[in-house]
């Protein structure tokens, strides 16, 4: 009869474990949290000191009771949830709910799910770090303080049912100032010119860009500048003035935090945050693998941290080394940025044997994707640098200045297995230019002007958000993912593609509190309070004297803020169309989904309906309105309004004055479409290919 009882958070991981313990340990799972604030009140009590009112969560009366039995039962009880703040605070419930005394050597924690670790770990327990505990308390109490304090201001200003959240209005707010700063945006107009010349000699074509003028930069900014500058080195000798010969490397990127992990499975293989995170679970908590059993195949998966142990770098060494040849590995070690919590290695493969093509077939599809990006990413950061050879050549037309460069792949070291995307960053490839010796004329073929415009910043993705989040100390790898799950879910921000976009009723909600909250809704602040927090989990600062320090200017501002807006009403907009019912002038109303009509005369008249959208292009069959709907899915397409009645006008594309349309036209533009994305993909897809050979 087993005497040990080992609880974790999932059954997952409970079974993974099991297979590593002998017969005298029973492993059970809690299913996350056991005890939390209750949702139906604020759950703090302000008057005594902060002290937070925890309840067993609702649902789990049988879970609760079924481990209380065994760890009556048992000699022995470890507590081994997570190890973060979150794991260490459900431990922390854990001890509470079964009678554990504070100071027992209870608690137990797995970096990585392996049979050495669990095995190792369970001889080395320890006490529940308090100091990791109260972190997560503050975060707790301080958020629900926040949401509770501030959600019900927006319920009287906008509608029920909202609420805000300390970081989730921070990324709302980013959103929003981005799509403000590109529709104040301005486009500049600026020119280049391309000189596309021959190398006598070799024959061969390259191309040089305008630079300036008497070795000084030029911009040129329209076209009467461009004719002018045309005009004076139409008929002028190319002369090479200046050729430098060099060297230069690109090192590998860093092992995966789950920051970047976040960011790459979502440029490289489309998965959203919350997608990542899951599979990602999966694979820390164990997978059967063909001839090994169930093994966690990588590492905790929410750390900060850079750093990998000694025994995972001597086995990536071998592993390149066997694999590559000697001159593709580098020991390398990564500098964990300031104020990571390097509690944990940073995210990496358990097992270097267990490559991502030797178990493929033991994986799905999404687990062998994500598997595979971590691994091949770990792989390479302990691999050469690539060497390219470069080339750049000065090239003078009476006295005007050309420049030329190109670049070739000497050696791939890291990049023969993986290489890192950035956002709008451009693809290195391999661009050489002919040999070319000072003092040569080169033979001009033609000049190719080119006008262009300053385009916006772009819209945030998941990626670039969480980038952005990380950059600003807002959140910590913990709360990336449930902090844009949440804000997409209450409709603040929607998709349209892969772009982050602000909804109406997210605008609206941002500039009530960031007009009103200036000292909570900003980044400096919620910045700072997350190295309080930090501080917390040190053992620098008791976690009660933050929640002091924050309440006291919160409380005063929440009073201020909401006797102002007492009798402010935010007006709704008044539209032409009449109620079908009453016919009162309906009024634009915003809703879960975002706008909608309603009628004003309500609770008597309780009418409403959709919003449609129309474009200021006419249907190109008809004539008439053409509005804009969206599938389920919340893609876009464009309909005539006499669709289906007397006009058969539907598209995926909008419309444009003069265009044709025929449903023939539709289908053979989509085919278009679909061919010019496969191109493109399949040419991503050959780079990179290359880029590994």
């Amino acid at each position: 009869m087993p005497n040990k009882l080992i609880i974790v958070e999932s059954p997952a991981k409970a079974n993974t474990i099991k297979k590593f313990l002998g017969g005298n340990y029973k492993v059970m799972a809690s299913m996350g949290h056991i005890r939390d604030l209750p949702k139906s009140k604020l759950g703090v009590d302000i008057e005594h000191d902060f002290e937070p009112e925890y309840i067993n969560i609702r649902g789990k009366g049988d879970l609760i009771k079924s481990l209380k039995k065994e760890a009556k039962n048992a000699s022995k009880v470890y507590l081994a949830t997570d190890p973060d703040r979150e794991g260490e605070a459900i431990a922390w419930h854990l001890s509470h709910i079964l009678e554990i005394p504070q100071d027992a050597v209870c608690r137990v924690t797995f970096n990585e799910i392996t049979k050495e670790t669990v095995q190792k770990s369970i001889k080395e327990p320890r006490k529940i770090d308090m100091n990791l505990t109260d972190a997560q308390q503050a975060r707790r109490v301080l958020d629900r303080i926040v949401g509770y304090k501030i959600s019900p201001i927006l319920w009287k200003k906008v509608k029920r049912g909202l609420s805000a959240g300390r970081v989730q209005s921070v990324a709302v707010k980013l959103i929003v100032d981005r799509e403000e700063e590109i529709e104040k945006f301005i486009p500049q107009e600026y020119w280049n010119i391309y000189a596309i010349l021959i190398e006598p000699n070799s024959n061969k074509k390259f191309e040089a860009k305008f630079y300036g003028k008497d070795g000084k930069k030029l911009e040129i900014n329209n076209e009467e500048e461009v004719n002018n500058i045309l005009k004076q080195i139409e008929t002028g000798k190319y002369v090479v003035d200046d050729v430098k010969k060099g060297e230069k490397k690109r090192t590998p990127a860093p092992p995966f935090t789950t920051s970047t992990m976040q960011q790459e499975a979502s440029r490289k293989i489309g998965f959203t945050l919350k997608k990542t995170m899951s599979v990602a679970q999966g694979l820390y908590e164990g997978v059967k693998v063909t001839e090994r059993g169930t093994v966690g195949l990588i590492t905790y998966m929410r750390t900060d941290s850079t750093r990998i142990s000694e025994e995972a770098r001597h086995a990536a060494k071998n592993y390149i080394e066997e694999t590559y040849g000697k001159s593709y590995y580098e020991n390398r070690y990564y500098k964990t940025k300031q104020n990571s919590q390097d509690a944990h290695e940073a995210i990496r493969p358990t097992y270097i044997d267990l490559t991502p093509e030797k178990i493929k077939n033991d994986l799905t599809p999404d687990q062998y994707k994500l598997y595979r990006l971590i691994y091949n990413r770990f792989i390479a950061s302990q691999m050469s640098a690539a060497v390219y050879d470069t080339v750049s050549a000065n090239i003078n037309v009476n006295s005007y200045n050309f420049k030329a460069s190109g670049q070739t792949l000497k050696f791939k070291g890291f990049m023969t297995l993986y290489v890192e995307t950035l956002d709008n960053e451009k693809e290195e490839t391999d661009e050489s230019i002919p040999e070319l010796v000072v003092g040569q004329e080169v033979i001009k073929e033609k000049l190719e002007p080119k006008q262009s415009f300053t385009e916006p910043p772009p819209r945030y993705t998941e990626a670039s958000l969480v980038k952005a989040l990380e950059e600003k100390g807002i959140g910590r790898p913990s709360t990336y993912s449930p902090t844009i799950t949440t804000i997409l879910e209450r409709h603040y921000i929607q998709k349209e593609q892969k772009q982050l976009v602000p909804t109406e009723l997210g605008k609206v909600v941002n500039t009530i509190l960031t007009e009103n909250f200036t000292d909570i809704i900003n980044v400096e602040f919620t910045a700072k309070i997350e190295e309080d927090f930090d501080e917390i989990a040190e053992g620098k600062e008791p976690w009660k004297e933050v929640i002091r320090e924050f309440y006291g200017p919160f409380e005063k501002e929440v009073e201020k803020v909401d006797k102002e807006l007492e009798h402010v009403k935010i007006e709704d907009e008044v539209t032409d169309i009449p109620c079908d019912k009453c016919g009162r002038m309906m009024v634009i109303k915003y809703g879960r989904y975002g706008k909608f009509l309603a009628c004003p005369g309500y609770p008597e008249c309780k009418n409403a309906k959709p919003l449609i959208e129309n474009i200021d292009v006419p249907c190109p069959v008809c004539g008439a309105k053409v509005q804009v709907r969206k599938t389920k899915r919340g893609k876009k397409y464009y309909i005539c309004e006499n669709n289906p009645k007397s006009c058969n006008y539907i598209s995926w594309n909008k419309p444009k004055v003069g265009e044709a349309w025929s449903p023939e036209i539709e289908k053979e533009t989509n085919k278009a479409k679909r061919a010019t994305r496969k191109t493109k993909k399949s040419k991503k897809a050959k780079n990179s290919k290359n880029a590994k050979k």
